[in-house]
């Protein structure tokens, strides 16, 4: 699922919208950048209500294409601006980030089992072999 799709799906507003419509590979939510850094996968999305241009610095160095920010919370100029130097999509939405993370976890895991090798039947019978992806999502 590209950006803009999944932008679309998730109702989010596309504050800074220069940017290469790539297809996402997973997602990660933390407002810990140091976390992020230490965690997040290339080619995830970035699920935070941190909004301010060292979020974007992160972005870059872990090639994260999309940074989400929830709560509606306001995003500055100067990471508008630093989104749209590095072509870094920059989506904004009133959702929190549990709700937007479970959201998101569907959405990726309905676009191909190359994102979560499970069948539908695991999601419906926890505890029959089902085991959740590990952190940023499963990558083959």
């Amino acid at each position: 699922m590209t950006i803009r799709e999944t932008a679309a799906i998730i109702g989010a507003e596309i504050i800074q919208d220069d940017f290469e419509d790539v297809t996402l590979r997973g997602a990660y939510t933390s407002d810990l950048l140091s976390d992020v850094l230490a965690h997040a996968a290339e080619g995830d999305a970035l699920l935070t209500i941190q909004a301010h241009k060292n979020t974007v610095a992160v972005a870059v160095l872990k090639h994260i294409p999309v940074i989400i920010i929830c709560n509606s919370r306001p995003i500055p100029r100067d990471m508008e601006d630093a989104a749209r130097d590095h072509q870094i999509a920059l989506l904004r939405t009133g959702k929190n980030q549990f709700t937007l993370s479970g959201e998101l976890y569907e959405l990726l895991y309905r676009a191909g089992p190359s994102f979560f090798p499970v069948t539908e039947n695991d999601l419906h019978n926890p505890g029959k072999g089902f085991d959740p992806p590990a952190q940023g999502g499963a990558r083959q």
